[in-house]
């Protein structure tokens, strides 16, 4: 079928279009509120700044597609081949994108905001600035994706396979990402505050400036963790795993590391509470490590292995 005819049959009242071939089709600015477009073929066609409310393009083919600012709010695109496709721009908000392919799309500062995308394949795509703010993602596919910056404050990531994605700068609050598998994962300058992050795995992943005040870490892996001037006033680090994990010039008032086994790790310039100065050299959290502390004018010097550290008073 040609656009043109498409477009005309729409403007007669006519919304059902399945499984229809358009493949290449140029559909820029069109006008398709509420079509039924199901299982239709739209390979490489370009659907710029269209208006695509409410539409059903369920199991679509929409691979390499040029969907660029296009209005898709409320539109149902479970199971749709998205491969490659450039939303850049595109408002998507309570859309359902469940079991999606979105492998190696661009969906820069797309607006998911409360969309389904559960079971999704989003591995490899471009999520710069994305707002995802209380989408659903369980189960779904990130692996190698930038989401750098993204807005994802309230998402469901239940399941969701993070490997190798950046997550730099991300807006994270009040997340659960308790048992997630984030090692090696880029969060640096992330913002976290109030997550739960309870048992993951954070082994060498870059945490760099972080933002995790009142984060719950209890009983997380950050071995050989980043954490370089990162923020973790009021955080519960009770029985968490920091073997090896730079702490430099971190922020720790009132944090709880109860437990914590601190074996090697560099609390170099770091600032705690006088309390957790004393869980440390209690033995209450385990490990070695020389600190300095500097309270008024005295200097009291600890020495108790091998790590070395310069210790700020809260």
């Amino acid at each position: 079928m040609e656009a043109k005819y498409l477009l005309q049959l729409y403007e007669m009242g006519d919304r059902n279009f399945p499984s229809i071939d358009l493949s290449g089709a140029e559909l820029s600015k069109a006008n398709l509120i509420g079509v039924n477009f199901r299982g239709i073929n739209l390979t490489g066609a370009n659907l710029t700044r269209s208006f695509l409310m409410r539409s059903d393009l369920s199991e679509a083919f929409l691979n390499w597609a040029n969907m660029s600012f296009v209005k898709l709010s409320d539109a149902n695109l479970s199971y749709s081949d998205l491969t490659k496709a450039n939303l850049r721009g595109a408002f998507l908000v309570k859309s359902n994108l469940a079991k999606a392919r979105l492998s190696g799309a661009t969906l820069a500062n797309v607006n998911l905001r409360s969309a389904v995308l559960t079971g999704a394949n989003l591995s490899g795509a471009d999520l710069t600035e994305v707002n995802l703010r209380g989408a659903d993602l369980r189960g779904a596919n990130l692996s190698w994706a930038n989401l750098s910056m993204a807005r994802m404050s309230g998402a469901l990531l239940d399941g969701a396979f993070l490997n190798g994605v950046n997550l730099s700068g991300a807006f994270l609050n009040g997340v659960d990402l308790s048992r997630a598998n984030l090692s090696g994962v880029n969060l640096s300058a992330a913002k976290l505050s109030g997550s739960n992050l309870d048992g993951a795995n954070l082994q060498g992943c870059n945490l760099t400036a972080a933002k995790l005040r009142s984060v719950s870490l209890v009983g997380a892996d950050l071995t050989g963790a980043n954490l370089h001037q990162a923020s973790l006033g009021k955080a519960d680090l009770s029985w968490a795993i920091m073997v090896r994990a730079n702490l430099r010039g971190a922020e720790l008032c009132d944090a709880n590391l109860n437990g914590a086994n601190i074996e090697e790790a560099d609390f170099t310039d770091t600032m705690q509470t006088e309390e957790l100065f004393r869980q440390h050299i209690s033995g209450r959290a385990i490990g070695s490590g020389h600190l300095w502390i500097q309270q008024n004018t005295t200097d009291l010097n600890y020495n108790y292995g091998y790590q070395y550290s310069h210790r700020q008073i809260c």
